[in-house]
């Protein structure tokens, strides 16, 4: 299949700048861009009018099977039941401009497999299945007074407890076997948990590493999720490749970013709207208080991050009715960064993070032909990108998959 855009402002996101000119997709890919391209025989020709056009975006934190912000309550649905609502939690991405998300816990192979065949409307999935948790942590949804795991691999929920160094070695080698991307470990506290606190350090620094040592044998790498700075200094010292909302860092953790080519995930837009509607959703009142100990803490933490030069990437983790706010993470960057600065976190970053430069986050030739274009220009206003309505046409794999039809309001 081959797709002709004409007269566009085409966006290099290394370097900033546009040219004016037309873009041929062929077979899945950037085959050309130029100005006074020939379209082939049988091409689809669409003139975009001057309308800018960029890569398609990557949202490198989401949960598409939370359907609700109530996590516990997953682990006890049907896998058919929560599938369903993920096919429809990811048709919601794709329309709001991502044609690429990694699954930071909860998504299997079944999904991605699913999207990758055509069986499903949504973004490129990256899995990591079930996230790694000691008892008692943030992947552990028990309350008090409930003595037995809920997680059963047939089951539906975001965490899998292992203790020990050997058991989590198990835990990861088995996710692996399963086709994981990368592999999550919870290596502090957090909101959604039940009998865990916020300023908690979860796992063992040799629990930590057997973790780190499974990945990279397998030539994958850990994800780490940790708020305060003794939890992600921890985490980084350990191997990690990426740390997840890293909201209380401090400036040693700055140091070891920078020393391990580590890269930074925050996720600010998830406290806004937990904070908003968390409740609404399914949020107990109990994890809805903990959310004040890290809102006003993010966006100094992006601030000292970017000051400093930390690779930052695209991240939301919003859960249930909540996901309609995925954009609005850009206008919340755009306060402490510049705007390209924030497109790239969600382009070319992300891509590194995920071992997919060249393939993905960037409208180079030879790379998988996903791209957005847009009514406005957003180095102008990032507000293009945090509203959906501006966004005009979303190409995956080299075919127009939504056709003016994003909006904010949808799943």
């Amino acid at each position: 299949m081959t797709l002709l855009l004409r007269n566009a402002l085409i966006l290099d996101v290394a370097t900033g700048e546009y040219a004016e000119g037309d873009l041929r997709c062929e077979d899945g890919r950037i085959a050309e861009t130029g100005a006074g391209l020939t379209a082939p025989d049988r091409a689809r020709v669409v003139d975009v009018a001057g309308g800018v056009v960029v890569p398609g975006l990557i949202d490198a934190h989401v949960h598409v099977t939370a359907l609700t912000a109530d996590l516990a309550g997953i682990g006890a649905m049907s896998p058919a039941y929560v599938a369903a609502h993920s096919a429809r939690i990811m048709g919601g991405m794709l329309d709001r401009g991502f044609t690429t998300v990694r699954d930071l816990s909860g998504a299997d192979y079944g999904l991605s497999d699913a999207q990758a065949e055509g069986l499903i409307r949504g973004p490129r999935l990256l899995f990591c299945g079930k996230a790694l948790s000691q008892t008692g942590g943030h992947g552990d949804q028990r309350s008090r007074g409930q003595r037995d795991s809920d997680d059963h691999p047939c089951c539906a929920g975001l965490g899998r407890v292992a203790d020990g160094v050997d058991a989590v070695r198990a835990a990861a080698r088995d996710e692996l076997r399963k086709g994981a991307h990368h592999i999550k470990v919870m290596a502090s506290g957090g909101v959604a948990s039940p009998t865990d606190r916020i300023d908690s350090t979860q796992y063992s620094m040799d629990e930590l590493r057997a973790a780190v040592e499974e990945a990279g044998a397998a030539n994958r790498y850990v994800a780490a999720h940790a708020y305060t700075a003794r939890a992600v200094n921890r985490a980084l010292e350990a191997g990690v490749r990426s740390v997840e909302h890293g909201n209380l860092i401090d400036d040693r953790s700055v140091e070891l970013f920078l020393e391990r080519d580590a890269h930074l995930v925050p996720t600010l837009v998830t406290y806004w709207a937990l904070k908003e509607e968390g409740r609404t959703f399914g949020l107990s009142e109990s994890s809805w208080r903990k959310v004040d100990e890290v809102l006003e803490a993010g966006l100094r933490a992006l601030e000292q991050a970017a000051r400093a030069g930390v690779r930052l990437v695209y991240g939301t983790d919003l859960l249930g009715g909540m996901h309609r706010h995925q954009n609005q993470e850009f206008r919340l960057r755009g306060e402490v960064q510049r705007p390209i600065d924030v497109l790239r976190a969600a382009t070319v970053n992300a891509a590194e993070l995920a071992g997919m430069s060249g393939e993905i986050g960037t409208l180079d030739v030879g790379a998988r032909a996903d791209l957005l274009v847009l009514d406005g220009d957003p180095l102008q206003d990032l507000g293009v990108l945090a509203e959906p309505k501006h966004i005009r046409h979303v190409v995956q794999d080299g075919r127009v998959v939504s056709d003016g039809r994003a909006a904010s309001d949808g799943p």
